[in-house]
């Protein structure tokens, strides 16, 4: 940070934890009681996924396994059972094997180095960057998609970030990251809650925002991206929603299942097959005999 930039980027921090001091929603990871293994299974379950559908889960999940060494104890299939209809239940098999590293790698504790986490299985910069800074009060760039548009309109003057993140956006969010680490992981949480509340990607509250006088997307007159948002994709009829259904069946078994069980969920049987060789070929589903399947021992 530059001297010459460091007051009005100092102000911006103060405005925006100001805000976020007056306006954080009271969510079980943030208490001060939650640790780094709360912190971590959040992170798994808020991707792509709204807070109001990952509460119960989490809340469920963190009773049962409150540890890293208790879900690394129970088979890989009961994780997969227990994620339930939260969706993208892959995220639940790499939570599994990252408890199992967390176990066997480091003595059930949550690693502190983000080196160490990112070498995890089944964690990304973003988690591993998100568990540093809000588990272990670090300083590094938590970019997530709130984040990135909340910059994108603020510094770039854009509605929407890029499709993927790109260099600079790294750069921005690396020059405004305040450089006491406790404040850093302040600063990271308060920007993706000013994006999730009020920096919204679909009917933003600019009347709302504390920095909306900063906002160069605002003082351009909010200007149109040149392309729409990103649309939710297509469930209904879809791949996703059989292998959905076909994992439904497999969760309420507690046991083997027969192929006949299978087929009765979707009348497509092209369709159908594609969907349980997926799930086979992603660890989701066990074949144990000829037309018999189970979820992962």
């Amino acid at each position: 940070m530059t001297d010459t930039l460091r007051p009005q980027q100092d102000a911006l921090h103060r405005t925006v934890l100001a805000w976020y001091s007056a306006h954080a929603r009271e969510l079980p990871w943030r208490e001060p009681s939650a640790g780094p293994w709360a912190v971590m299974v959040s992170e798994f379950m808020l991707q792509q996924t709204p807070v109001k559908r990952v509460l119960p889960m989490y809340q469920a999940w963190m009773e049962r396994w409150p540890t890293p060494a208790d879900l690394a104890a129970a088979p890989a299939g009961e994780a997969v059972r227990a994620w339930g209809r939260l969706g993208y239940p892959r995220r639940a098999l790499r939570l599994h094997a990252a408890a199992t590293a967390i176990t066997e790698q480091h003595g059930g504790e949550v690693p502190l180095d983000h080196a160490a986490l990112l070498a995890l299985p089944g964690v990304g910069e973003y988690t591993a960057a998100a568990v540093a800074s809000f588990a272990h009060r670090q300083r590094h760039v938590v970019l997530d998609t709130n984040v990135r548009r909340v910059f994108a309109r603020l510094v770039d003057g854009r509605e929407y970030p890029p499709v993927a993140t790109t260099a600079a956006e790294r750069r921005t969010a690396a020059e405004l990251l305040p450089d006491e680490p406790e404040t850093a992981a302040t600063w990271a949480v308060a920007v993706m809650e000013l994006g999730a509340l009020v920096c919204t990607a679909r009917t933003p509250a600019c009347g709302e925002c504390p920095v909306a006088r900063e906002c160069a997307w605002r003082r351009a007159g909010y200007p149109a991206h040149d392309g729409p948002p990103r649309k939710g994709q297509t469930y209904a009829g879809t791949d996703r929603q059989v292998r959905g259904k076909l994992l439904a069946v497999l969760r309420e078994a507690h046991g083997e299942v027969p192929q006949s069980a299978l087929d009765s969920v979707w009348a497509d049987s092209v369709q159908r097959g594609r969907a349980l060789d997926g799930l086979v070929a992603d660890g989701l589903v066990e074949p144990v005999a000829p037309g018999v399947y189970r979820l992962p021992g």
